[in-house]
Formats: structure tokens, sequence, C-alpha cells
């Protein structure tokens, strides 16, 4: 067996795009675990599967210990919409779920003497821009700014990221005097657009619904205006960088929150993308006030410049090849 990866969430978007390129590395074996039985076009790419809940805190202790996990990318997460309709579910998942998993790693890792990379990806749901004036005027925004969530998502996302920088470097501070074991890593992404999954309750999902719904021949009523705009990049982007970030040697990292970004695209200039290739589309605006209230809240750009730096980030899509080389040809051959 080569070096073992913990993947959890692993049916998710991320998760779809994430264990085919581990697979293809040849260098680690994989072990999936999520809630549901793991799709059946990615269980040739893995070792072993385990269909149990993020907070079982047994059997995570388990399969650190059996497959001497190095190195967990924590993917088990409830999206901002699914989030935002059950709040007390969402806590339990994505806040309990990342501490049960970091305390059992943590103490896994010191009982046997090594190092656990732990690998995490955030959102850009952590921002929260008071008001549209102050969004139209701030420059691409860096991680530690307006730092003030208004969904329980962005408030876990951001909890989380807290509590990963805590074990990494401060737990138990005033009894324990160890090197800590966990080595925490988080990228903070955008937007995602994926042409192999349909989307599933982010709320940034206006973007891939639009392009989903047009190749399927349907229309779509997009429930943000015309003129909202964020940050996005397509999903072999995001995997890139957590597979870039996942081998830097750890002196090279200055800090444990990353941004990454592609591409900042208002939902007109989507619709106008996705229009050329499907001309009777017809997508239409119906704006929700309540969803556009968090999109609104979230910057039009972020500064990616620290993993730029630290790591060599560069995204291989701008939005003209982002559509023309990935999203329009692996769309149009998925609805064939």
């Amino acid at each position: 067996m080569g070096e073992v990866i913990l993947v959890t969430g692993a049916n998710g978007e991320v998760g779809h795009g994430l264990i085919p390129a581990l697979a293809k590395l040849k260098k680690y074996d994989l072990v999936a675990l999520d809630i549901r039985e793991l799709d059946d076009t990615l269980k040739p790419h893995v070792h072993e599967t385990v269909v149990a809940d993020i907070l079982d805190k047994t059997v995570i202790e388990n399969l650190l210990k059996e497959h001497q996990i190095k190195i967990i990318f924590h993917l088990a997460a409830l999206l901002s919409s699914v989030a935002e309709n059950d709040p007390e579910r969402a806590h339990d998942v994505n806040v309990n779920g990342t501490a049960n998993l970091l305390s059992v790693a943590y103490r896994v890792g010191t009982e046997e003497k090594r190092t656990i990379k732990f690998t995490f990806p955030s959102t850009i749901a952590v921002y929260g821009i008071p008001d549209a004036k102050t969004k139209k005027g701030s420059r691409a925004l860096k991680e530690e700014e307006y730092n003030t969530p208004i969904t329980m998502y962005g408030i876990n996302k951001l909890y989380c990221e807290l509590l990963g920088k805590y074990y990494s470097s401060h737990y138990s501070q005033l009894t324990t005097h160890n090197v800590s074991p966990i080595d925490f890593r988080c990228v903070r992404f955008p937007g995602i657009i994926s042409a192999l999954t349909i989307p599933s309750g982010g709320t940034s999902d206006y973007a891939p619904e639009m392009i989903h719904s047009a190749a399927k021949g349907e229309g779509y009523e997009s429930f943000v205006r015309p003129d909202t705009v964020i940050p996005f990049m397509v999903m072999p982007d995001a995997v890139k960088s957590l597979l870039q970030l996942v081998e830097v040697p750890p002196e090279k990292l200055t800090q444990n929150v990353y941004n990454v970004s592609g591409f900042s695209a208002t939902a007109l200039e989507i619709a106008e993308l996705v229009n050329k290739v499907y001309p009777d589309s017809a997508i239409s605006y119906v704006p929700n006030p309540k969803r556009q209230k968090i999109v609104d809240s979230w910057p039009a750009s972020i500064d990616d410049s620290a993993a730029k730096r630290d790591w060599g980030w560069k995204p291989d899509y701008n939005i003209e090849r982002a559509f023309t080389e990935y999203l329009i040809p692996e769309i149009q051959n998925k609805y064939k």
C-alpha cells in the first residue's frame, strides 16, 4: 500500500473531481467515507469505502488507526442553501463533524507519533460585506477582511478555519507542550462550477444551474439579479489547488488559510456565454430577496496573492477557457 488518504464527504461535488485525480497520481491508497453508498463511478478509484456518519468518533478513530492515515481531505459538509433550511443539522455536520475529526486525528497522531495533514475546503461564505455600496467599492478581499458571515454555512466554515488553526498551533496550550501532530491547511474557495455533477445546494449554484438547464433544453429562472457578481472557479482548478496545497513543504507556508480564485463574473455574463451555445436557453431573472441578500454579502473578487506567493497557485482556466474547453464540451457529452 502507498500512503493512505481519507476523503470524507466523498460523494459530493468536490469528491467527484478529487478522487479520480488522486487515483491518477498512483501514489496513494484512498479510503472514502460518506453517509451514502459511494457512486459506482468512484468505486474503482478507492481502496475501501466506508458508509458512516462523520459524527461517529469510533468509526473515525478505527479508520485512522487501521489504515495509518497521514492525509485527510475533509469534504463532508452541508452547503449554504441546505444549511439555511436546517441550521441545527448544519451545525452538527459542519462544526461537530470537523471538531470530531480534528480531535481524533490529534489524539491518534500524538499516540502514534506521526503528523497528519488535515486539508479543509472553506468558502467565500465566510465573508459578510454589509451592503451593496461597500461591496461595489471594495477591492479584492484578503483572507482576514470582512469575516462577518450572515449564513450558518459561513459561520460554520469560519469557526472550523479557526478550530483548525487552534489544533495546529495552540491546542491545550496551558498544559501541553508537544508539537502538534496536526498540519492544518485550508483553501477558501469561490463559487465552484462543475461539469461532472448536478448542483446540490450551494447559493452560488445559479451559475452551474444555468448551464445544466440549457443543456437539457430547459428554461431557467435565476434567483439572483443579472448584475450579481462573485468570484468563481471550475472544478479542475479547485482540485488542482487541493492537490498543490497538500504537497507544499510546511516551511513554505506562512498561513493556514489561503484564498484561491479563477475569475469573477456577473450572472448576465455567464448567461450570455451559455446563450452563445444554447440560443434557446430562455434564462430569465426572478431574484429571491433572501438568497440575493446572501450573495450580495460575498465579495466581487478575492485576493489570492498569498497562495500565489507561498505555493505557486495559478488557475488554468479563465472564464473563456472554462466555457469553451471544459464546461460546454463536458456538459454536452453528459446530456447526449
